[in-house]
C-alpha cells in the first residue's frame, strides 16, 4: 500500500479531516514522508509527461518532478507534514497589560484553488493580562510560517493563525491583519498586479474597544510605507 493510503487510512479511522490546510504531521510514521516524497515524484513525471514535456532529452526538466516533490513536501506546504514548532512560554511576572505589536511578519502561502503563491506581512496585536503566557518575539514568526505553509485562502488562514496564538498566550484581546499579494491574479485571471487583499481577526478587547482597535490599526499603517 502507497505511504499516502497508509496516512490517508489513518486519519479516516480517526475521524479527523485532511483538508489542504489541515496539519496531518500525527499520521506520518518514521520514514514515511520519504516515501510520500517520492510518490510525488513518480506522479510529477506523470504530470509533466502529459503536458508533452519531453524530460528525457531536455536537461532543464530531468530533474523537475524531483524538485517539486521536495518542495513541496519539506518548503511551501511543509505546515502539513511536520509537527508545531516548540514554543517556550513564560509566566506574566510583571502582570503587562499593555498594547504589544508584532510585524510585520513576512508569510509565504499558497492558494488551495491553484496553487499559486501568496506573498505578504502579518501584523500581530496583543493585550495581556496577568495569567497570559508570554512567548518570545521569533516565535510569532515561526507559528506564522507554520500555519502560512500550507495550500489555503487567505481568510482561513489569518483565523487558524489567531485560533493557535489566542490558545498559546491567552490574553484579554488579539488582532491579526494579514495583507498579501495573490499570484492566482497575477499570473492568471484578470492578471492585475496591483491588487492586494488584506483581511483581519479581531478577539476579545480589539472587538469590543474600538479605541483600542483604532489605535492597532493606526500603529501598524504608519509602518507599512
Amino acid at each position: 500500500m502507497p505511504a499516502s493510503e497508509r496516512v490517508r487510512t489513518r486519519i479516516k479511522t480517526a475521524g479527523r479531516r485532511f483538508h489542504a490546510n489541515d496539519n496531518i504531521s500525527e499520521f506520518i510514521r518514521e520514514g514515511e514522508a520519504t516515501e510520500l516524497q517520492a510518490e510525488v515524484e513518480a506522479k510529477m513525471r506523470e504530470v509533466l509527461k502529459s503536458l508533452v514535456i519531453d524530460t528525457e532529452s531536455d536537461h532543464n526538466t530531468q530533474d523537475t518532478a524531483k524538485r517539486v516533490a521536495k518542495m513541496f513536501l519539506n518548503e511551501v506546504f511543509r505546515g502539513r507534514y511536520t509537527a508545531q514548532p516548540s514554543v517556550t512560554e513564560f509566566p506574566n511576572v510583571e502582570h503587562l497589560n499593555e498594547l504589544m505589536i508584532v510585524g510585520p511578519i513576512t508569510i509565504r502561502s499558497a492558494c488551495s484553488h491553484h496553487l499559486c503563491p501568496i506573498m505578504g506581512r502579518v501584523w500581530i496585536g496583543v493585550m495581556p493580562n496577568q495569567h497570559s503566557n508570554l512567548i518570545g518575539l521569533s516565535k510569532y514568526a515561526r507559528l506564522a510560517d507554520w500555519v502560512m505553509s500550507r495550500p489555503q485562502i487567505q481568510e482561513e488562514a489569518v483565523s487558524q493563525l489567531a485560533n493557535l496564538l489566542q490558545e498559546k498566550i491567552q490574553p484579554d484581546g488579539l488582532a491579526v491583519v494579514m495583507e498579501a499579494d495573490h499570484f492566482c491574479m497575477q499570473w492568471r485571471g484578470v492578471k492585475d498586479v496591483d491588487s492586494k487583499m488584506i483581511n483581519s481577526v479581531m478577539r476579545g478587547s480589539f472587538l469590543k474597544d474600538a479605541n483600542l482597535r483604532r489605535e492597532f490599526l493606526a500603529l501598524i499603517d504608519s509602518r507599512k510605507s
